[in-house]
């Protein structure tokens, strides 16, 4: 297998939204299969139709879309491909690696309640296994295990993994209603589809040995398999909502970015030195499985708040102000200028720990009449700053070019006029333009809201402090 491509795949089953864990599956595949130049594969495992749905293969899709582990080929449907797995089957009825079962459920039943009063383990007794059986109604397909030996393979995290032959029985390959199970479609589609290595949580260790005997029972060879560690809550129990593990889409929707969290799943059992911050091109660089540990990794998601502030601060401007817009089209802001939104995401970035807080921080761009927090009017819109306020406007109208830097040598000018100091007059004036006492840099908010909108809010307040007064 040294000389073939690397085929990595992820096989989630639409029952349910993807979390934390299977991204942190799916990425890990993807990083593997990019490091070396392979190809990933999106397999959906739709073959329990009964807990399957198609808005659950929507919110897959859209999970990984907007991850970015884009996929090379799929998505392959289980459910369209029950002919393959028929195929397989068929070979392994001919090679006489399989058997029809004709035990009913309470035969199956009765034998395992025999093999407890023996003290053995309940497993199928085989009672069909040389008997040479055509296929019947309600008869099942079985594999023919080997009865004894071990089933042993070398697991590229945990090392090597051994299995005695005894613990397991004829695994049914095909049920009665003439459908495959998991472990015979897996197989096949993992043969069929050219997989050579198979990345996947520990929780299917178990599950491993029953699929190596399937690949032995066909003569195929066995890929290379990787079990990564368990994730945990920080309370060091298995991983849940009650640690704040909810869907990828629930993230998106609460204004990570996508690189943020994929940042935060690759560390959940995957290291490179001290390092902590990672773009997704350093990763598809750094990434090998020779840097996954055995030991769990634990979820924080405090931690990931911090990544995600970390990203939106490294974030460019450009690319922030694509993901903002709706957040902001959430708080009734729509048909937005483009460039508007850039200048805001420019001047936020660093004070955002969220897109939903940058979003929040940008209201003041975009709403056309501002309210002024209540503390804050008292507090600083005062009769004293309106004769201020009115002359400002004045020199705020004859600046020709409104940038940071014309507005600073203007105020530097109007303050050693007035003998005032800037905190006289930039808190009042952050109310008057913002509604809060906390905003980004007073010529940062200026030079983003512009000249007719700074001069038209200063006027305002004027109008504001003085009817204030009027009315005390």
């Amino acid at each position: 297998m040294s000389n073939e491509k690397v085929v990595t795949r992820f096989p989630p089953s639409p029952t349910g939204y993807l979390h934390i864990g299977g991204a942190r599956t799916a990425l890990f595949n993807w990083l593997f299969s990019r490091q070396k130049g392979g190809k990933f594969i999106l397999r959906i495992e739709d073959t329990d139709e009964q807990r399957s749905s198609e808005e659950a293969t929507r919110a897959i899709l859209e999970s990984m879309e907007w991850l970015g582990l884009y996929w090379d080929e799929g998505p392959y449907f289980q459910s369209r491909r029950y002919d393959i797995y028929n195929e397989f089957i068929d070979r392994l009825l001919t090679d006489g690696q399989a058997y029809h079962c004709h035990c009913s459920p309470e035969d199956l039943d009765r034998q395992r309640q025999e093999a407890r009063a023996k003290g053995l383990k309940p497993k199928y007794d085989g009672t069909c296994r040389n008997v040479c059986l055509d296929q019947a109604p309600g008869s099942v397909v079985r594999l023919k295990t080997p009865l004894s030996g071990i089933t042993q393979f070398t697991d590229l995290v945990k090392g090597v993994i051994r299995f005695d032959n005894e613990e397991l029985d004829d695994l049914i390959i095909r049920r009665s209603n003439g459908s495959p199970t998991y472990h015979l479609a897996v197989v096949a589609d993992d043969i069929s589809l050219g997989m050579t290595h198979i990345i996947r949580g520990d929780d299917h260790v178990n599950n491993t040995p029953r699929q190596i005997l399937i690949y032995a029972a066909l003569g195929e060879p066995v890929p290379k398999y990787a079990h990564l560690p368990m994730i945990l809550g920080p309370d060091k129990t298995r991983l849940s909502k009650r640690h704040g593990a909810m869907s990828v889409l629930a993230y998106r929707d609460m204004g990570y970015l996508p690189h943020a969290l994929l940042n935060a799943l690759v560390r959940l059992g995957w290291s490179y030195g001290d390092e902590e911050k990672f773009s997704l091109e350093e990763l598809v660089e750094k990434f090998s499985l020779d840097n996954v540990g055995k030991a769990a990794g634990v979820f924080n998601a405090e931690k990931l708040l911090d990544l995600n502030a970390w990203h939106i601060r490294d974030s460019s401007d450009d690319m922030l102000a694509e993901r903002l817009p709706p957040f902001l089209e959430n708080r009734g802001f729509r048909d937005l200028d483009e460039g508007k939104v850039e200048e805001v995401a420019s001047i936020l970035k660093v004070r955002s720990k969220t897109l939903i807080e940058m979003a929040e921080g940008a209201a003041f761009c975009f709403e056309e009449e501002i309210s002024y927090e209540e503390k804050a009017d008292n507090k600083f819109l005062k009769p004293d700053i309106a004769g201020l306020f009115e002359e400002l406007c004045e020199r705020l109208a004859a600046i020709s070019e409104f940038i940071q830097e014309n507005l600073e040598k203007v105020f530097v000018e109007f303050l050693e006029e007035k003998e005032i100091k800037l905190k006289k007059l930039a808190q009042p004036l952050r109310v008057a333009l913002t509604g809060k006492t906390a905003s980004p840099g007073i010529f940062e908010v200026m030079q983003v809201l512009g000249k007719d909108r700074v001069i038209e809010r200063v006027r305002n307040a004027v109008v504001h402090i003085r009817n204030k007064k009027a009315q005390g």
